[in-house]
């Protein structure tokens, strides 16, 4: 969070913030207060926190609300009271990383929403913003949602590139095997061990192969398939897959990925899938709308 906020400010302010240097005393002080234009989820509060301390060590912060908590238009997210240079010219990255993350978490929220009643959680996937995707990870679990895998590093997903170069869906899972038995993987639990704790280890990386037909699903589970990922089909063919995959392996894992939307969330959850994951929630999820009110300055 340091280093994003560092870079973040020396990306705007580079050799100084020219308006507020020539408009506003050294010595000023000043209140203002960040206000949800809209109804939204908060998230990010620790980042704007951290964007105005970075400029004003002293700043005085107070938390109205918390990550997490849904909020109406014209709340009030925070009141800050210090420099006033530091409030204008922190303002801008302050809102930003807000908005961004608010509005992950607003979208988050909406899909959760929509599949309230069923088994079915949505999680996302990595289709982020380079450089943010633990921030936007954090979006998606503060909005209801969980996160699949972080990187590349922490699970082994074949899709259907893999697969191919691979030979097929068997000798794509027998390599994975052979693979993950050789090799660890980091400490953090995969959303894949929060479905299954049963399965959670310390050591072995998780593995997760898509298909995207009754044809390859057999294949898979046949194979010794533990997690299995539906791609591209309509719920009727996915609903489908996932009872084909209760009968033969009640114990893998089953999710649901491509077109899903707002629209259609709530048919593929009634699929009985563990998992839906969607990149909209990250790649489309439109900026909350923020604004920092500035109440006084004063000059000292």
């Amino acid at each position: 969070m340091q280093r994003l906020v560092q870079s973040a400010l020396e990306e705007d302010i580079g050799a100084g913030d020219a308006t507020v240097l020539a408009t506003i005393p050294a010595r000023a002080t000043g209140q203002a207060r960040i206000i949800a234009r809209e109804y939204l989820v908060c998230a990010g509060l620790p980042m704007a926190e951290k964007v105005f301390r970075a400029l004003d060590p002293d700043m005085k912060i107070a938390l109205r609300v918390h990550d997490g908590d849904l909020v109406s238009k014209g709340t009030v997210l925070l009141h800050l009271e210090g420099r006033a240079r530091a409030i204008l010219t922190g303002e801008r990255t302050a809102l930003n990383f807000l908005g961004r993350l608010c509005g992950i978490a607003t979208m988050v929220h909406h899909f959760v929403e929509k599949i309230q009643g069923t088994r079915t959680r949505i999680r996302d996937t990595r289709k982020t913003t380079p450089g943010l995707r633990l921030l936007e990870k954090y979006a998606v679990k503060t909005g209801g949602g969980t996160n699949h895998r972080i990187g590349l590093y922490d699970a082994i997903l074949l899709k259907e590139n893999h697969i191919a170069l691979a030979g097929g869906v068997r000798q794509a899972l027998d390599q994975a095997h052979s693979y993950a038995a050789l090799h660890s993987k980091p400490d953090a639990l995969t959303a894949y061990e929060e479905a299954v704790p049963s399965r959670a280890s310390d050591t072995v990386l998780p593995i997760q192969i898509e298909v995207r037909d009754e044809r390859e699903l057999r294949e898979a589970l046949s194979a010794g398939a533990e997690a299995v990922l539906l791609d591209n089909m309509t719920p009727a063919e996915a609903k489908q897959c996932v009872e084909l995959a209760r009968g033969l392996r009640p114990d893998c894992v089953v999710e649901i990925s491509g077109g899903i939307t707002l629209e259609n969330v709530r048919a593929y959850a009634e699929t009985g899938a563990d998992f839906l994951s969607s990149g909209t929630l990250t790649h489309s999820a439109p900026a909350a709308n923020l604004s920092l009110l500035v109440d006084c300055i004063e000059d000292q």
